[in-house]
């Protein structure tokens, strides 16, 4: 048996996914690794945990399939986007800490740059805002904060990667500083319109572009992995974030297909096409991804909590035991009641922006329990998405019948696996919703580039005919109703908001 192995180093755990020659999964490994939260609204990562957890999984998978690293045809890797991380060229060691894409630290710099009047030009070439989120400001942040470190990138001794930058540095042991186009177009730095590093917004965030990988497609040779480290030298073809490997994964490859990730966020992408649409309503122009030299554009609205509400419901207010758990309690909820949970534990994301508003709930009563906030918190993710998708449509306002046939929204991630989570989605956006057979999309994404690039797998065409409805929720609620509930969530967002 020959495999692909997937490489998914995701903001919570590293896994390591094998697929057969039929794009089935033959072996999953996963390990999760430490949150560090140094400050308020602060979020790292150390980087010996994601290296040393990305190899123990790689390593593991390959015992549970009974396979050798010969077995390998090639390597693919999905990371967690925006997640910034600089290293020493010479040493391979990390400075500081992997700053997440959820840390905050960077608002301040971010609306001072607004308010000098930036934003306009980052828009038209990145087609990013002035957030936290991406990787320039935190970038920035560790040349201005760690000691020695600007002098040291003057010097031309540092580099800078988002995830699978540093993953591909240390497999290849210092021989290729590369990432693919998806990557690069989260990091702030990056001319979408003209596939390279901006010189102007480098300069304008003090950035020395030395230390910036090399951008390829998302299916390219981006180096071996060493043999000293799996026992084989074995090719590695295939690179997109985590979201764009999703979409990958969804065979969203038409203008108008729409695929909405569940994971610790939400991230819902729309297909566009060969047209950059910047969005009236502050939506993100990305790349969805690049092949054979062509660019493929989205747009996309990012939630920054989705999964990650109930994670706070297990970890923090400790009322439930495993996500599971929730579903049988929204099930159970006092109808009579309609609380709401806000969830800007770290900001609100699109179509908000707002990065120093922090959570809330609203609709207590004395009998609100542990099934009412298991019921608002996955209620939460749906509202969520209605935002994102209104705001898209009305950015991309196309009159193309054809288009407008392919809008149906594929879901994937950890909370899609929750049917009731899934029909109140569909309930609220009053569209269809299809679930996919093979949930693991994001690894399934990057896996067929891979084999691809490596002849192991189909073209784009081929590939896009397996994908295979597992099942299509319909919407079941009156219009009326469902009106109601987004209008009471849109008014509890409203009075959560800073401004």
């Amino acid at each position: 048996m020959k495999y692909i192995l997937a490489i998914d180093q995701g903001t919570t755990s590293s896994r390591a996914i094998l697929f057969n020659k039929e794009m089935k999964i033959e072996a999953i490994s996963q390990e999760e690794f430490p949150q560090h939260f140094p400050n308020s609204g602060w979020v790292e990562h150390d980087c010996k945990d994601i290296y040393a957890t990305v190899l123990s999984t790689c390593k593991d998978v390959l015992k549970k399939a009974h396979a050798s690293s010969t077995d390998i045809v090639s390597i693919g890797i999905t990371n967690q986007r925006e997640t910034t991380v600089v290293w020493n060229k010479h040493t391979g060691e990390t400075i500081y800490n992997a700053i997440v894409w959820q840390d905050r630290r960077t608002a301040a710099l971010c609306d001072s740059l607004k308010e000098q009047g930036h934003e306009d030009l980052l828009r038209e070439k990145t087609g990013l805002l002035f957030d936290p989120y991406f990787s320039g400001t935190k970038l920035k942040w560790i040349l201005d904060n760690v000691q020695g470190a600007r002098e040291e990138a003057n010097k031309n001794n540092l580099l800078f990667g988002t995830i699978d930058s540093y993953l591909i540095w240390k497999f290849t042991r210092g021989k290729n500083h590369v990432t693919d186009a998806t990557n690069a177009a989260r990091t702030m730095l990056y001319n979408i319109k003209e596939g390279k590093w901006d010189k102007d917004i480098c300069e304008l965030l003090d950035i020395p572009m030395s230390m910036l990988p090399m951008v390829q497609d998302c299916a390219s040779d981006f180096g071996s992995m060493d043999a000293s480290i799996l026992g084989t030298a074995i090719p590695i073809n295939g690179v997109a974030g985590d979201q764009q490997a999703a979409t990958i994964g969804q065979a969203c490859f038409e203008p108008g297909m729409l695929k909405s990730t569940y994971g610790t966020g939400c991230f819902a992408l729309l297909n566009t096409g060969n047209e950059m649409v910047l969005s009236k309503n502050r939506l993100l122009s990305t790349i969805a991804y690049q092949l054979d030299g062509k660019t493929t554009y989205a747009l996309e609205g990012s939630i920054f909590v989705a999964g990650a509400v109930v994670q706070w419901l297990r970890d923090g207010l400790k009322i439930i035991k495993d996500a599971k758990d929730t579903q049988e309690m929204a099930i159970n909820a006092d109808p009579s009641q309609q609380l709401y949970i806000v969830p800007a534990f770290t900001g609100l994301g699109a179509p908000y922006w707002d990065a120093n508003c922090r959570g809330a709930i609203y609709g207590l009563t004395r009998n609100s329990g542990p099934n009412e906030f298991a019921k608002a918190a996955l209620q939460s993710v749906a509202y969520q998405t209605r935002d994102l998708l209104e705001a898209m449509y009305n950015d991309w306002n196309v009159s193309d019948e054809e288009i407008k046939s392919n809008a149906t929204l594929r879901v994937d991630g950890g909370m899609s696996a929750s049917s009731w989570t899934i029909q109140f989605l569909s309930d609220i956006l009053g569209k269809s919703v299809d679930r996919p057979e093979i949930l693991e999309t994001t690894a399934l994404g990057v896996a067929w580039l891979a084999g691809m690039q490596a002849g192991f797998y189909p073209n784009k065409e081929e590939f896009a005919k397996t994908w295979k409805l597992e099942k299509r929720f319909t919407s079941s609620m009156k219009k009326e109703e469902s009106q109601a509930l987004y209008l009471g969530w849109k008014d509890a967002v409203k009075r959560t908001l800073s401004t």
